[in-house]
């Protein structure tokens, strides 16, 4: 009994991390600009966000760790009107500073994709696959 108890809570530690980080509705509308070209959008300022990269001796998984920190960007950045965050630094220590823009209708191209995404029904978005 009392080793299933010691093992029982390293998990449920792990799996509390991401409990309460969620999207906020106004944060929906906050786009993210990866490596697009943000110079005709305006400045409103800078977010620092951060969230727990460890937990006790064990590393929390890096992808994980980003989502996060983008969720916590695009709330922040709804918060100050901001309708489009890029990425200032990679992450580091858990901590990622972030722009906050307003680019009204025009839209940032993202590095993650070459081509536009094209709507799929059920909003879901698709995007091409490009072959080596």
């Amino acid at each position: 009994m009392r080793k299933t108890l010691l093992l029982l809570v390293p998990v449920l530690l792990l799996g509390a991390c991401s409990w309460g980080i969620t999207l906020d509705d106004a944060a929906k509308s906050v786009r993210t600009a990866w490596s697009g070209d943000v110079s005709a959008c305006r400045d409103l300022g800078k977010v620092t966000v951060s969230v727990m990269e460890r937990v006790g001796p064990v590393d929390r998984n890096n992808i994980k760790v980003r989502d996060e920190l983008e969720v916590l960007a695009r709330n922040e950045a709804a918060k100050m009107h901001a309708d489009t965050i890029k990425p200032l630094a990679e992450p580091a220590d858990g901590s990622q500073p972030w722009g906050a823009y307003q680019c009204g209708a025009k839209v940032v191209p993202s590095a993650r994709s070459s081509a536009p995404a094209s709507s799929a029904p059920g909003n879901a978005q698709t995007f091409p696959i490009q072959g080596h």
